[in-house]
């Protein structure tokens, strides 16, 4: 009687404990492939890195930067991110084989696409539809809304005109976004990681001080991509430090919002 062949899939290994120091969420790691360290806190930029890392089914570990305790000056993070901001990676498996750091979440998101060949086609008439739609997000979604989060939520006192001016601008943002999605899944036709970007902000759009229900097609995409396994994995990543950074602290304030760098 034949011997029935051995089945290749062995079971899986109970979960280690998490370390926030450097927490393993990936499941994808094998022994011939590095992990990537990711330098996060989860705020949208963050978020960004996190969901690409996940939809790649790339290895990763988790290294929090406490922006809240001035961690993102440290000199040993700043090698890595010149700029005193997170997110960061460090790909010990980069170009040649030999590691590399990427710092400014547009460049790592590109990076990623690049090594993976996911999210980021290699057609140039789609691909520059893609870099349209990212760096808009960098340009424009991104800087103005985290200028309505300040206002709105964080300025010692409340100026009328800066809140009008960047609600007005992150609701111009919200139209523009509702038009490209009236005829479109997503913003460059395929989910990609321009929607990746953009999607980590426009899901705080209440902290924005918008209506989410007057842009329609921008609701139904939101709740398409939190409907994503891998967005799922990675917004469930917990970094406990986060939920104990108090905004009203003296000391967090100037890290988060004063603090001049090097």
């Amino acid at each position: 009687m034949p011997k029935r062949p051995r089945s290749k899939h062995r079971p899986k290994a109970p979960p280690k404990p998490a370390k926030e120091s450097a927490r393993r969420v990936s499941r994808a790691r094998t022994a011939r492939q590095e992990p990537i360290v990711l330098y996060y806190w989860p705020t949208p930029n963050g978020w960004k890195i996190s969901v690409m890392l996940e939809e790649c089914a790339l290895p990763y570990t988790v290294k929090p930067v406490n922006i809240g305790k001035g961690e993102q000056f440290d000199a040993a993070f700043e090698a890595v991110s010149p700029n005193n901001r997170i997110p960061a990676i460090l790909d010990p498996e980069g170009p040649g084989g030999k590691p590399i750091s990427v710092f400014e979440s547009g460049a790592i998101l590109e990076y990623l696409g690049r090594k993976t060949g996911k999210f980021y086609p290699r057609d140039e008439r789609k691909r520059v539809q893609v870099q349209e739609w990212t760096y808009w997000q960098m340009g424009n979604l991104g800087p103005l809304a985290g200028q309505a989060h300040h206002f709105r939520l964080y300025a010692p006192e409340k100026i009328p005109y800066a809140i009008e001016r960047y609600e007005t601008q992150v609701r111009r943002l919200y139209t523009t976004m509702d038009k490209r999605l009236t005829a479109r899944d997503y913003l460059a036709g395929e989910y990609s990681i321009a929607d990746m970007a953009s999607w980590a902000w426009a899901r705080r759009w209440e902290r924005q001080g918008q209506n989410i229900e007057e842009f329609p097609n921008v609701k139904r995409w939101l709740a398409a991509i939190e409907a994503r396994p891998a967005v799922k994995r990675a917004l469930a990543i917990r970094v406990e430090e986060a939920s104990a950074v108090n905004m009203q602290d003296p000391k967090a304030r100037h890290f988060l919002f004063a603090h001049p760098g090097r």
